[in-house]
This record gives C-alpha cells, sequence and structure tokens, in this order.
C-alpha cells in the first residue's frame, strides 16, 4: 500500500537519524572518560573501540524507544502541519487506520529491541566486564611510563625507567591494597624488573631482581620484610570467572531463567521481557499525542510528549528496583504498560469529544 510505504519510509528514516543524534551525544559523555583513562594511562588505547562496542547495546536499550517515538511525533506532526492528515481524513483513512498500518513496522522495531535486552545488552556488559578486568591487571606493567606512578584497580606500580621493548624495568615500586581486612597489603621494591612471556597465560608475569617485599596491615602496628635476590611476580585475574554471579545485568537469559526464584533476577528478567513492549505503547502515544494545528507548528507538543514518555522508561525501571527489594512482583510491568496504553486511548478518545462537547456547551447556552 503507499501510504504505508510512505509512512514507513518517513518514520524510520526519522528514527534512524534521531537515534544515532541520541547515541552520538549519550556516548560523547562516554568517550570523553574513556579517553581521559587511557591518557592517564589506565588504559590501553588499542581497546577504545572494543568498549565502544561492548557498550553501545546496552546504551541503544534505552535509546532507540525514545529515539522511536520522536521519530513517530516529528512524522505524524508534519503531517498535521502539511495539511496532509487532513487529505488522509478527506480520503476515508483515520488516525486508527494509520495505526494499523504501521503495526508490521513496530513489532520489528519491537523485535529488535528484544534481541538488544535479551541478548545484546548482556553479552556486551559481560564483554565489556571481561575487557576491563583483563586490563586491570594487565595495564600495570602494559602501560608503565617511567617516573610516573599508575594506579589500576588495586595496583599501583611505579617504573624509574623502562627499555624500548617494555620488558625491561628498573627502580620498581609495587604496591597492592588488599581487599579482605584480614589479608595484609603488599608493598614490594626492587632494582630491576624482567617481563615474562608465558604462552596461552593472559596474566603479567615479572621477574623481579635485588629487591624487598613488605605485607603490611592496615590499622595495624605490625608488618613483615622478606629480601629475596630473585621473586616472581603474577598478577593473576581472579575475577574473571566469578563477575557473571554478580552482576544480573551481565547474565544470559537462560541463567536468568534457572535462578528466576531470586527477586533481583526476577526484576532484571522482567525488565527484559516486558521492555520490548514499550515500543507498541510508544506507537499509541504518538498517534494521541501529535495532533497539532498548522498555526502551532509540529514542535507544538513534542517536549510534553517526551516528558510523558521519558515517565514511562523511569517508572519500568524504577519497578526493576522495587522487585529486587521484593517490594513488587513482575506482574508490575504489564500493569504499567497497560495503564499507559489505556491513557492513549483516552487521550485519542478525547481529542476526538472536545469538539462534541464543546458544541453542546454552546447549545446549552444558547
Amino acid at each position: 500500500m503507499i501510504i504505508r510505504r510512505y509512512l514507513v519510509k518517513q518514520v524510520v528514516s526519522t528514527s534512524l537519524v534521531v537515534t544515532a543524534l541520541l547515541t552520538l551525544i549519550i556516548m560523547g559523555g562516554q568517550l570523553i572518560k574513556i579517553f581521559g583513562r587511557a591518557a592517564q594511562g589506565r588504559l590501553d588505547g588499542g581497546v577504545l573501540l572494543s568498549i565502544i562496542a561492548y557498550r553501545l547495546p546496552e546504551f541503544l536499550t534505552l535509546i532507540l524507544p525514545l529515539g522511536f517515538f520522536i521519530g513517530l511525533m516529528l512524522v505524524f506532526g508534519r503531517l498535521y502541519v502539511d495539511h496532509e492528515m487532513a487529505v488522509l481524513n478527506g480520503s476515508g483513512v483515520s488516525r486508527n487506520q494509520l495505526t494499523r498500518l504501521l503495526l508490521p513496522m513496530t513489532v520489528i522495531f519491537l523485535i529488535v529491541q528484544a534481541v538488544l535486552m535479551c541478548w545484546g545488552a548482556s553479552a556486551g556488559i559481560r564483554g565489556y566486564q571481561s575487557l576491563m578486568q583483563t586490563q586491570a591487571v594487565r595495564a600495570g606493567f602494559d602501560l608503565v611510563r617511567p617516573k610516573e606512578f599508575i594506579s589500576s584497580g588495586s595496583y599501583t606500580i611505579y617504573a624509574g625507567s623502562l627499555s624500548e621493548d617494555r620488558k625491561n624495568l628498573k627502580d620498581i615500586f609495587y604496591y597492592y591494597k588488599s581487599d579482605r581486612e584480614d589479608k595484609p597489603d603488599q608493598m614490594i621494591l626492587a632494582k630491576e624488573a624482567t617481563r615474562v612471556e608465558i604462552e596461552n597465560d593472559t596474566a603479567s608475569v615479572v621477574d623481579l631482581v635485588q629487591g624487598r617485599r613488605y605485607e603490611i596491615y592496615p590499622n595495624q602496628p605490625r608488618y613483615t620484610q622478606a629480601e629475596f635476590q630473585s621473586y616472581r611476580l603474577r598478577l593473576e585475574n581472579d575475577k574473571d570467572v566469578n563477575f557473571e554471579s554478580e552482576d544480573v545485568e551481565a547474565l544470559s537469559m537462560s541463567k536468568l531463567w534457572q535462578k528466576r526464584d531470586d527477586f533481583v533476577v526476577r526484576g532484571e528478567l522482567g525488565w527484559r521481557i516486558f521492555g520490548p513492549f514499550v515500543m507498541v505503547v510508544a506507537l499509541f502515544l504518538a498517534v494521541a499525542l501529535s495532533e497539532v494545528s498548522p498555526r502551532q507548528g509540529r514542535y507544538y507538543r513534542l517536549i510534553p510528549a517526551i516528558f510523558i514518555f521519558a515517565s514511562l522508561i523511569v517508572l519500568m525501571i524504577a519497578i526493576r528496583t522495587r522487585i529486587s527489594k521484593e517490594e513488587l512482583d513482575i506482574w508490575a510491568y504489564p500493569a504499567v504498560l497497560l495503564i499507559y496504553g489505556i491513557a492513549a486511548a483516552l487521550f485519542t478518545r478525547k481529542q476526538k469529544l472536545a469538539p462534541k462537547i464543546k458544541k453542546s456547551i454552546q447549545r446549552v447556552g444558547l
């Protein structure tokens, strides 16, 4: 159908442009932080694009619905301002018919959103966490710069000089802050250090020569000291295996389903299952809120409509938090979606009834 192709083309192109613009704005702030960390030596410059790629699906789960809604508002607003809607109505095509024509396109957006929320975002978070944990271990020696203290996670490292191949270091200071109160902090001073390459090993391994090793107990008046001629230091990534169990957002759908009795998991599971349906609500709200007169302009109701739709996203996120605290259950997600859907229907109905009510009041006054 010609009308469907025309509307779909306009909505898709406008939504993609708005989504790309919002992504650039939001990711721009993240890029500044990432470049700042790379400039400080806390990140390898070669992983910057990987970080962006891993974080992009997570951001798109929130940006795509908003971009789709704004695209609908702009397209329908232009239809009213350019009198195209009046022509369509005069030809027997109502707003409800236009909504039905756009439903297949909305289902496609819903599927894309579901893929992002159920698989893309969690996979990206797992990749990002794995990358950052590897950087926390490897960056200590990989990014050492002469006569500068480099902090990465629990490690602080200093080297007086560094060879061009970054394998030989001199005047080494190494400090490790323990994450447990019953374990001591470690401080090592050494004259020289040589990087050791071990095949199929992602940890950083160095051989220290002629130094001292201290074990310091915070808030306690005691420490231990040992001198060594040669000491092999290994920075092991011991968090790589357990990060999924500690971060629900990084868990796959299968693991969430297995642990669905836990309320924190139920909140995340409901968010991924019911979250994509905001696309359908976005269509109904946009159709209901986009009606403007040519004198008002296509942007007249855009800002209030964005606030209304954004309140839906915020409320869905708040429900996830409440479920994790065992204050609500997973049924709250479809309930909120249904309420906003009913509100959209009431907005549409109100616009139809308003002229009739006005005429009735005028007749009574006469």
